[in-house]
C-alpha cells in the first residue's frame, strides 16, 4: 500500500487529508511538528509527502532540503500563496504546491498525478465487493464482470477514489465529460442511475441535497 506522510501544524488539517485519502486507499501518518516529521522520515519509508511551509521545530524549507537528496516526492500544501513562495518551493525540488483551501477532489487528484510521475500507483481499487482493475479497465461485483461504458467506469473510479465524500455535481461532471457544466444534470443522473442498477448501489450511491452525490462506503 502507498504510505503518505502528512506534515502540517493543523490538525484539522491533517484529519481532513488523512480520510479522504485513506478513503482512496493510502496509508496515511500525520505529524505537526517539523522536527517529529524529520524523525518519522530518518526512521520511515515514505511514498509520498505532503508538506506544509509553516511549522514549529522545522519549517517545511528546511524539512525540504533534508528531504531532497532521499528522492522522495513532495507536494507542498501552504497558505503561502505568493508567486515567490511557489518559485522557492518547486526550485528546493517540491513536484507541487497546493494552496490552501483546497478542494479534497483536486487534492486527490494531484496526490496521484505525482504518484504516477514516479510510477507509484496503485491500479486497483474496492468499494465493499465491488473492485476496479484501473489499468485494465475491468470492473467486478463478488467476482462477476460488470460491463460500464466509458462515462460510467469515469464515474465509477471517481467515486471510488473519493469514497464517503459528497461531489459536486459540476465536478463529477467536468471530470468525466471533460467539459463546462452548465447546470442541466439529466445525463449525469441517468449515468448515475444506470450505475447504481448495474452495481446494486441503490442504497450506496446516494444524492446530496443541493449538491450531488457520495458514496457511502464501510470498506
Amino acid at each position: 500500500m502507498i504510505k503518505i506522510l502528512i506534515v502540517d501544524d493543523e490538525k484539522p488539517i491533517c484529519d481532513l487529508i488523512d480520510l479522504n485519502l485513506s478513503s482512496a486507499g493510502y496509508h496515511c501518518t500525520s505529524v505537526q511538528d517539523g522536527l517529529r516529521a524529520l524523525d518519522l522520515i530518518e526512521n520511515e519509508k515514505y511514498d509520498l509527502i505532503l508538506l506544509d511551509i509553516m511549522l514549529p521545530g522545522a519549517d517545511g524549507y528546511d524539512i525540504m532540503e533534508y528531504i531532497r537528496p532521499l528522492g522522495i516526492p513532495v507536494i507542498f500544501i501552504t497558505a503561502k500563496h505568493e508567486v515567490k513562495d511557489r518559485v522557492k518551493g518547486l526550485k528546493l525540488g517540491a513536484d507541487d504546491y497546493l494552496v490552501k483551501p483546497f478542494d479534497v477532489v483536486e487534492l486527490v487528484a494531484r496526490v496521484e498525478a505525482v504518484l504516477r510521475r514516479y510510477n507509484k500507483t496503485e491500479q486497483r481499487l474496492t468499494a465493499g465487493d465491488v473492485t476496479v482493475d484501473v489499468d485494465a479497465r475491468l470492473v467486478t461485483k463478488s467476482g462477476k464482470t460488470i460491463e460500464l461504458t466509458n462515462k460510467e467506469f469515469g464515474l465509477l473510479v471517481l467515486f471510488m477514489k473519493n469514497k464517503n465524500v459528497a461531489l459536486f455535481r459540476e465536478t463529477l461532471y467536468e471530470k468525466v465529460w471533460e467539459e463546462e457544466y452548465y447546470g442541466d444534470s439529466r445525463t449525469l443522473d441517468l449515468h448515475v442511475q444506470r450505475l447504481r442498477r448495474k452495481l446494486g448501489w441503490e442504497h450506496s450511491l446516494v444524492a446530496v441535497y443541493k449538491v450531488g452525490y457520495r458514496l457511502e462506503v464501510t470498506t
